[in-house]
């Protein structure tokens, strides 16, 4: 994959998917199967077939109605974007984007998604990724707009119509990864109510632009990176067997 335009200020696009395809009719009949069976994996490719899933540029907002899925599967995609529904899968615990580069960012409903714990993303696509600094667009020239005319706070979940959302990004943990979130906000309370970003990304919500300044990748490394001596590991890794090296490495890294 050939990141040469990492740097380079980026306009989201808006109505990316055509729903009179055969692709949007049979992801729109795969969640009501998997809805009513009370699937726990929802594997899209698997159902519909790698030529109709590379013309997935979203997923349905129905997908709220996946109350029993636990493993989101979702590799390779072409998807652009992750509707707010996502925060209403409630039993979601693994999140697997990985390998679906044209996903640059993510609701900031996904937090909601309490028993998320595990996450595979391509984070060198994400904007403010830690080591490229990707550029977040610019809010307030580029909002993002959805299907439905009304969209709930992200925050208070009160109805407000889409014009009257204020939009900002914010970078926070998700499951295993720092991901860049969208808000929609309907006041100042809700906004001042957003968490804290982790150390070495930006320490509030933003508009994006290219004018933002950003951490470098010598402030996340400064932070998170820390020398780790297999003595350490061992140690670590022996006090719980389940713990693997790698775990160990995360844990201590992430200090």
């Amino acid at each position: 994959m050939n990141f040469e335009y990492e740097h380079k200020l980026v306009n989201i696009e808006n109505n990316v998917q055509d729903t009179s395809t055969e692709a949007w009719g049979k992801i729109c009949e795969y969640v009501e199967i998997a809805a009513k069976e009370e699937h726990t994996e929802f594997n899209p490719a698997a159902h519909l077939g790698i030529e109709l899933y590379s013309k997935l540029f979203t997923l349905p907002s129905t997908i709220a109605k996946l109350k029993k899925v636990k493993k989101l599967f979702l590799y390779g995609s072409n998807l652009k974007r992750i509707p707010p529904e996502i925060g209403e899968m409630t039993s979601l615990e693994e999140f697997v984007p990985y390998t679906s580069y044209n996903l640059h960012w993510f609701p900031y409903e996904i937090t909601n998604c309490e028993n998320l714990t595990k996450s595979t993303v391509s984070t060198r696509a994400l904007y403010g990724n830690f080591k490229h600094r990707k550029p977040f667009p610019d809010l307030r020239e580029n909002t993002v707009t959805y299907d439905s005319e009304i969209i709930n706070c992200s925050v208070c979940k009160t109805p407000i119509k889409q014009q009257e959302t204020n939009q900002w990004w914010i970078s926070l943990d998700a499951a295993t990864d720092i991901l860049p979130l969208l808000v929609n906000i309907c006041s100042l309370d809700c906004k001042k109510a957003l968490p804290t970003p982790p150390k070495a990304f930006l320490k509030y919500p933003h508009k994006g632009g290219k004018n933002l300044g950003q951490p470098s990748y010598q402030d996340w490394e400064d932070t998170y990176m820390k020398k780790i001596s297999m003595k350490d590991i061992q140690q670590n890794s022996s006090q719980n067997n389940k713990l693997s090296i790698w775990k160990a490495i995360r844990k201590f890294w992430r200090k």
